[in-house]
């Protein structure tokens, strides 16, 4: 491709320093969380103001060819939707590149000089909630395409969709696609910036993602609390009636899940790219990790640490019901207990055939016939990426090498972006670069979630290289 690598460097290290980081900075102000944590985004308005806020900055960039709106459909949240006229041989062909705005709420343990809608920068870092996840990517793709503009190369057509539901599991992207869809075009690339990276030095490759069963189970033995030297080995603790249910799904000495549906193989080269990641990471994959003093990860071999965050399935108890706080506990034995579970599987791995064996799994024979229930609250299915093409591959160890000096590295991701199997089952015949900066420490969705700017400002060379690569392929 015939570009001025050091002026794209140069113009798009300007943009950000000048224009993107005090732009992204307001956009932190704004307490714009997942409706699934704000039962009253309509009325805060907090998800309106931060599209808008981007809206008035994708406008003012003066990219040519370029049309922003906001879409709406009601009772669903906004979608930022841009569109961008192609020049050159593939103006024709479509690109669709990917990024969200909605938030994670706030979580305690920041900084005493930081916090979730305080934006500070300091150093190479720019703190805040939703810098990293995922507000930067706008910002990253309107100013690769307007780089390339400066200096007249060709880019296909680009629709950017950046939508508003993503961190909360609702379903409002498949409404807009579906409404959208004669705008939107049949994309050959799709670009997706809502991913991580294993380390600030090169260039990651998302190629798989794990799915996600999330539920409540719930123990109920008794009809009221009962004090526990009278109930105490008379009636069965609703926790040990949990304990022994648990016990049928997790092994605990392990962690490995007991169900038949999360038991697909990983494909060899997924093996090959983890080893090759292991190789280069070694313990840093591990020390990335806030472990307490003297903690150790599960297993000490950094390739099976990567399998079993990418691959294998895995158990989180992210909320309890029916416990009271400690300093609030009377010596009762508690009519019951719940727990909601967040199941992780394979990319692979079928989620309604794992939810619903997980159901039986839990809610079948129950000891000492206590009322068991588990109530599905949501479900996505992973990813797995299809082959990159020959220029594709050569387009992402280009943009590596040139802008990182490294070689690029493939990995698959431990979280879900359901937006993934949304368009790989549209568009079965789009290839995908699936990207981000949430690396080593950024602590997207806990305290002190920050976005390494120099690593961003190179993303953004390289998504500006694979979509002057795409119109040349």
């Amino acid at each position: 491709m015939n570009r001025d690598k050091e002026k794209l460097v140069r113009f798009i290290d300007q943009k950000w320093n000048s224009s993107i980081i005090p732009q992204l900075s307001e956009y932190i102000k704004i307490p714009n969380k997942s409706p699934a944590f704000d039962e009253n985004w309509v009325e805060n308005g907090y998800i309106e103001s931060a599209v808008k806020l981007v809206e008035a900055w994708c406008l003012s960039q003066e990219v040519k060819g370029m049309s922003v709106s906001i879409e709406r459909i009601e009772n669903r949240t906004p979608l930022l939707f841009i569109e961008i006229a192609g020049s050159g041989g593939k103006s024709d062909e479509t690109v669709l590149l990917y990024g969200h705005l909605d938030k994670q709420p706030e979580m305690t343990g920041w900084d005493d000089n930081k916090g979730p809608w305080t934006p500070v920068l300091e150093g190479d870092r720019l703190y805040g909630r939703g810098a990293v996840d995922d507000g930067y990517a706008v910002f990253s793709i309107i100013t690769a395409i307007k780089s390339l503009q400066e200096q007249n190369i060709p880019h296909a057509r680009c629709i950017v969709i950046i939508e508003s539901s993503e961190e909360g599991g609702k379903d409002d992207l498949t409404y807009y696609i579906d409404a959208l869809q004669e705008r939107i075009g049949n994309p050959k690339l799709v670009v997706c910036l809502d991913a991580g990276c294993g380390n600030y030095d090169q260039l990651w490759i998302t190629t798989s993602l794990r799915g996600s069963v999330v539920g409540d189970l719930e123990v109920e033995i008794l009809q009221e609390g009962v004090h526990s030297g009278n109930a105490g080995g008379v009636v069965a603790s609703s926790f040990r009636v949990m304990r022994i249910l648990l016990d049928r799904l997790e092994s605990a000495g392990t962690g490995e899940i007991q169900l038949n549906a999360v038991q697909t193989p990983m494909p060899d080269i997924r093996k090959e790219q983890a080893k090759k990641v292991a190789d280069v990471l070694g313990s840093q994959f591990i020390d990335s990790y806030p472990l307490v003093p003297g903690a150790e990860p599960v297993v000490n071999d950094p390739y099976e640490l990567i399998v079993n965050r990418t691959w294998r399935s895995s158990l989180s108890y992210i909320g309890a019901g029916g416990i009271p706080a400690s300093n609030q506990a009377g010596n009762v034995l508690r009519p019951k207990t719940s727990l909601r579970l967040s199941l992780r599987i394979p990319p692979t791995a079928d989620s309604s055939v794992t939810a619903d064996e997980l159901k039986k799994l839990l809610e079948e024979n129950p000891p000492y016939n206590a009322r068991v229930t588990y109530n599905l609250l949501g479900k996505t299915d992973g990813w797995n990426a299809p082959d990159h093409p020959q220029w594709l591959e050569q387009g992402f160890d280009t943009a590596s090498r040139s802008y990182f000096e490294k070689e690029p590295l493939f990995m698959g991701e431990g979280g879900s972006i359901p937006f993934m199997n949304l368009l790989v089952n549209k568009y079965p015949d789009a290839k995908f670069m699936v990207s981000g900066v949430l690396g080593p420490n950024a602590n997207a969705h806990g305290p002190n979630e920050f976005l390494h700017l120099p690593t961003v400002k190179k993303l953004t060379c390289c998504v500006a290289d694979i979509l002057a690569a795409y119109s040349i392929s």
